[in-house]
């Protein structure tokens, strides 16, 4: 499961493998203060640019939010295990209707079997490329919230479901990309507390615009480019070097699509135990050695999503 044991030593993973405490409270206090000072932008300034503005940046925020849930499902957030689950969970997963533990057991199955049928993200990737109309479209049931709608309700859907019977699977189409589990009751204790949490500090409605609407809207279209990104349009394969593609971004991107790191995903599966600040030291150290020209590696985000969306609309 972790096979850049073939292209490093011990020793070369080793110093970046080492977690660290104030780094992991770091990074979930980064993400909680960017997603504040995103609301303060707007009360500060309420137009609908400021808005719009705020809305993209939470959302991205609570891709975040993700990314540090699934640094903390492979122990990787924290030192200790205790940290990873509890912040893990309660401060990263739930707040976005996620479960830590469900989503542990889901993602180790697909480092297993990586681009085999086997994998439970295959139903993620295996559409691409589409037509650019097909992207279009996906991409505008992101940004009007039908995408996250459908997927709460599926989500919901399953819980129910499986109050009756423990032995229920989710759907192959939904759950995966929702990052949720079979139990929503802890998700929406979390959520109470921050409608609670901007009534006392604000008022009720923040919570339905500054949390809701960027989780309906611009959170799932980042969730779809980052899936897109990691293993659409890669070869079915079992080389980790071609089934897996790092993303090159730049500020804008980081800030707006990938944050954390998350676009060195080749170098995650290489390593997935590595604290995800260290992946650029490893992506570095694999176009030092001259793996470069093996490795699926996307240009841009927008280079990625042209490659997604090249098959013809009307074949010949």
């Amino acid at each position: 499961m972790t096979p850049g044991h073939r292209l490093f030593t011990s020793d070369d993973i080793r110093p970046l493998a080492e977690r660290s405490d104030l780094w992991g409270a770091w990074l979930v206090l980064h993400c909680w203060g960017v997603i504040a000072a995103a609301m303060a932008l707007f009360l500060l300034w309420p137009n609908p640019l400021t808005l719009l503005l705020a809305v993209m940046i939470i959302g991205s925020r609570q891709l975040g939010l993700a990314i540090l849930m699934h640094e903390a499902a492979h122990n990787a957030l924290f030192k200790s295990r205790r940290l990873n689950e509890l912040v893990g969970d309660w401060l990263c997963g739930r707040p976005i209707l996620a479960d830590l533990t469900a989503y542990r057991r889901y993602h180790l199955k697909h480092h297993r079997h990586t681009q085999t049928d086997q994998d439970p993200d295959l139903v993620l990737s295996a559409p691409f490329p589409t037509t650019k109309s097909s992207l279009r479209r996906k991409i505008i049931r992101d940004l009007t919230g039908r995408t996250g709608i459908k997927l709460r309700a599926q989500q919901i859907a399953f819980a129910f479901k499986t109050a009756f019977d423990p032995d229920i699977e989710p759907d192959a189409d939904g759950l995966s990309q929702a990052f949720a589990g079979p139990s929503v009751g802890r998700s929406l204790l979390a959520n109470a507390a921050l409608l609670v949490l901007f009534t006392v500090i604000g008022a009720w409605w923040w919570y339905p615009v500054f949390w809701l609407l960027p989780l309906l809207t611009w959170y799932q279209l980042v969730v779809r480019i980052r899936n897109i990104a990691e293993h659409g349009a890669v070869e079915r394969t079992t080389d980790p070097m071609r089934n897996t593609r790092t993303t090159l971004a730049g500020p804008l991107m980081r800030a707006f699509v990938a944050p954390y790191w998350v676009n060195y995903h080749l170098e995650h599966h290489l390593v997935m135990h590595m604290p995800s600040r260290n992946l650029p030291r490893l992506h570095d150290m694999l176009i030092a050695r001259g793996a470069g020209e093996r490795m699926q590696i996307g240009r841009s985000y927008a280079d990625v999503l042209r490659l997604a969306a090249s098959r013809p609309d009307h074949p010949v």
